[in-house]
């Protein structure tokens, strides 16, 4: 991929980086996004933190390569240990990771985030378990996109601090993502009323556990109200 170009779902996370922040991008990989949004002007200075070999040496050398090893510092380190408080880290990028593995990052560091004012995180699933994480720890979920790239679809949660209850319904599908109800988040719940009909199907011809089929049938039903 070429570091001036980001992929769109990377865009997307870029965008809501805010102005001139001092970003921690976690998980960097090839440390793509910092260095497209110092190119940009966007942000001023940035720490990639990479906790595998391969790719820290790959954003070293990318970082290296580009002249901006004065504006990026990459680190190995595992989730938030790549940033203490004198880095003064304003906001936390995390895209590309499961959203339970991305909670458990944040809990791993949580009491480093008092200084952040942004996090903006892309998960590649299980969204509910991180928007709960997130409103279980005085965060609210401030915007949120649902994007389709590639025959994939993801979700970005921008979040910031603050108290905030969601409801189940909200937890799973989105406070914003719900009252929107875009095309692609049609499709995405169209797709998994499809596998819990099949699911239905495959229990009422093989299984004999009532409560198993109780509770798939209470999920389709929401799922059909939902795509109404």
């Amino acid at each position: 991929m070429n570091k001036d170009r980001l992929s769109y779902r990377l865009q997307v996370v870029g965008d809501f980086v805010p102005q001139d922040a001092h970003l921690l991008d976690v998980g960097s990989d090839h440390a793509y996004l910092p260095i497209n949004l110092i190119k940009r002007g966007k942000i001023k200075r940035a720490l990639a933190g990479e906790v595998v070999e391969g790719p820290y040496e790959s954003a070293l050398n990318n970082v290296k390569k580009e002249g901006l090893s004065d504006q990026i510092e990459v680190r190995l380190a595992n989730g938030l240990a790549a940033f203490d408080s004198q880095d003064e880290v304003t906001a936390i990028s995390i895209a590309g990771m499961g959203g339970s593995l991305i909670a458990q990052i944040l809990e791993g560091g949580k009491e480093k985030l008092s200084g952040v004012t942004k996090l903006v995180l892309q998960p590649n699933n299980s969204e509910n378990n991180l928007r709960a994480w997130l409103v279980a720890n005085d965060f609210t979920i401030e915007q949120e996109v649902i994007l389709e790239e590639n025959d994939k679809i993801y979700e970005v949660l921008v979040a910031g601090h603050g108290k905030s209850s969601l409801s189940p319904q909200e937890i799973k599908f989105g406070p914003y993502l719900l009252q929107e109800k875009s095309p692609i988040f049609k499709k995405k719940w169209l797709k998994e009323l499809d596998k819990n009909q099949k699911i239905l199907k495959n229990l009422k011809e093989n299984s004999k556990d009532q409560d198993k089929l109780k509770i798939i049938e209470g999920q389709i039903k929401q799922l059909e109200e939902l795509v109404r």
